[in-house]
């Protein structure tokens, strides 16, 4: 996995104890500010797995109010990447030949990739929001999901090609 050495079970039960006492917590927080039980599970999900590492690196307080502070930045990193994703979305149809087509369906192309985008998996998506929408060179995206140049390549050809099918479903355009 990733090489690090598993907590013993003394160093196991004071964050086992934690997770029972802290769940609720951090879930009705996330869930509170985000709205959505399933990005609030994966939120909390992302948390726990955090505090896993930062408990295995030696730096963790281990209490709530620490964990509902990973919470917190979890959630903001979420926020980023949404607002990334929509941001790019804005700019490919804002570059796209207006005054060709309807400004309405200029509009619900983004839309119908935004929601192309949002169905895609976490894999999927992440591979083409930092490939096509921040630019980053195929060699910048494998570092940045610890994968090979050649494993990245395949992956952002098999993004494209989901992308490409489930927005030809909802109706896109062809091109």
């Amino acid at each position: 996995m990733s090489g690090q050495p598993v907590p013993s079970g003394a160093e196991q039960q004071p964050l086992l104890a934690l997770y029972d006492e802290a769940l609720p917590t951090v879930f009705g927080y996330l869930l509170s500010r985000c709205g959505s039980v399933g990005l609030a599970e994966d939120l909390t999900s992302e948390t726990f797995l955090a505090a896993v590492a930062a408990v295995r690196a030696g730096n963790a307080p281990l209490s709530v109010p620490w964990l509902v502070g990973i919470a917190r930045h979890k959630l903001v990193d979420h926020w980023r990447r949404k607002a990334r994703e929509e941001a790019g979305l804005s700019l490919v149809a804002a570059q796209q030949d207006v005054g060709a087509e309807d400004p309405w369906e200029v509009r619900l192309d983004a839309l119908r990739a935004q929601q192309t985008l949002d169905a895609l998996s976490p894999t999927h998506r992440t591979v083409l929001v930092l490939r096509y929408l921040d630019d980053l060179p195929v060699p910048k995206v494998a570092a940045e999901l610890g994968r090979t140049r050649q494993a990245t390549e395949v992956l952002v050809s098999r993004a494209r090609a989901a992308f490409r099918r489930d927005y030809e479903s909802r109706g896109g355009d062809d091109g």
